[in-house]
């Protein structure tokens, strides 16, 4: 008998009908002999009515109240959930994060967990019982209601998964499993049956929205075995594990991920002296701007050229800061640029193959496509292009790569 943990998303929850929908899928894993813990999110758009009521109290609403308020919403859920389950003759019953006791700090809509209180949800397992927990919530030490943030839900999947040390935590989505690529972009994308932590993280952090990057960390730190699937297609899914043997007989690359919601920000003619990444970086952290990407060329006149990537919503605000410390330092100008893209290739296989990012930048050359800033790390390769060439580089690298699905007979 398997102990596993399965987490529905919105999608999956949204009416009534899905929720009975889930009911089956759940009763059909128990009457196989597993013990389940189910997390659920709130019905898809909840969240946001939420959101979107307390501000018509007040602009600003205050963090403590905002996390009581819309942690109403996987409270509707797990109680229609278990209901249903009671219904089909499954016993099951449902508890909020507090109820649970998933202890997390006091950092209001961004809470962290600390500690979770597995003796409640054992006890039930162990009299027969599902258990259907809420996602995305949590409480503190003096009792107030926290939330951990937006797929906040993923993370307590995990999170009980690694308590409870399940055999598997599955997360049901509206996709069948982690791709080459975006199939929207790339239509020969395949579904990978297997990727390691690593890649998942890097694809998590470099665009790839299937899963949320806190709960692979999670996962990875306490090797939970993670295993993305569809809620209403039956499938294999795609596992995410530790184990890198089997990865390293597949390409060298396992996926593409790409980004549009990237600025670059150019300063010029900045005195080279010690100390000046600081000066031109200070205050971009300061105003709580996240940099990606940062490239320093040094001209022969003894001043430097620093380039640097942000989230484009930042764009305006990190141009805004960069101005200000351009006067300060006696730097020549500032320029920036919205209509920039980051394609990254990402694979545990490049540790033991030589030439791959060569491949890439001769890929993108005999396409014309003009490489402007470039990135690695020992799994992965990104570089930033014009954003209207985005398509075109993430095919010729599934191209390149070998990651295109072989034609069907008669195709």
């Amino acid at each position: 008998m398997a102990l596993i943990v399965q987490k529905f998303g919105g999608t999956s929850v949204g009416s009534v009908e899905r929720i009975e929908q889930v009911a089956d899928k759940v009763k059909a894993f128990r009457e196989a002999g597993n013990d389940l813990v189910i997390v659920l999110s709130a019905m898809s758009g909840e969240t946001n009515r939420l959101i979107d009521l307390a501000k018509q109290i007040s602009d600003q609403p205050l963090a403590r109240e905002l996390d009581v308020i819309v942690s109403t919403g996987e409270q509707v859920t797990i109680g229609l959930l278990s209901m249903a389950l009671n219904k089909r003759g499954v016993p099951a019953v449902s508890y909020t994060g507090s109820q649970v006791r998933i202890l997390t700090d006091s950092s209001h809509t961004k809470a962290r967990i600390l500690q979770i209180d597995d003796q409640k949800i054992r006890a039930d397992l162990k009299a027969g019982r599902v258990v259907v927990v809420a996602g995305f919530q949590g409480v503190d030490e003096n009792g107030n209601i926290t939330t951990l943030g937006r797929g906040g839900s993923d993370t307590t999947g995990v999170a009980l998964a690694a308590a409870l040390k399940a055999d598997e935590c599955q997360i049901y989505t509206d996709v069948d499993g982690v791709y080459t690529t975006d199939p929207r972009v790339v239509a020969k994308a395949q579904r990978l049956e297997k990727i390691t932590f690593e890649e998942m993280l890097e694809m998590a952090s470099l665009g790839s929205k299937v899963l949320q990057i806190r709960a692979v960390e999670f996962a990875g730190k306490y090797n939970v075995p993670l295993r993305v699937l569809h809620s209403f297609k039956e499938g294999p899914g795609t596992l995410i594990t530790i184990d890198e043997e089997e990865s390293m007989e597949q390409p060298i690359i396992s996926g593409i991920a790409f980004n549009r919601d990237e600025a670059k920000l150019t300063i010029r003619g900045v005195p080279d002296i010690p100390g000046v990444a600081f000066k031109i970086l200070g205050p971009i952290s300061a105003a709580n701007i996240e940099v990606d990407m940062i490239v320093q060329n040094v001209a022969h006149d003894n001043t430097t050229d620093f380039t640097f990537t942000v989230h484009r919503n930042d764009y305006q605000a990190a141009f805004e800061v960069l101005e200000h410390t351009s006067r300060a330092i006696g730097a020549r100008e500032v320029v920036g640029d919205t209509n920039i893209a980051k394609v990254s290739i990402v694979g545990v296989g490049m540790r033991s193959h030589a030439g791959v990012a060569s491949r890439m930048f001769e890929s993108l050359a005999k396409e014309n496509i003009n490489i402007l800033m470039i990135s690695t790390s020992e799994i992965k390769v990104s570089v930033v292009i014009e954003e209207k060439y985005l398509e075109l580089a993430v095919r010729s690298l599934h191209t390149a790569f070998d990651l295109d699905a072989p034609a069907r007979q008669g195709e």
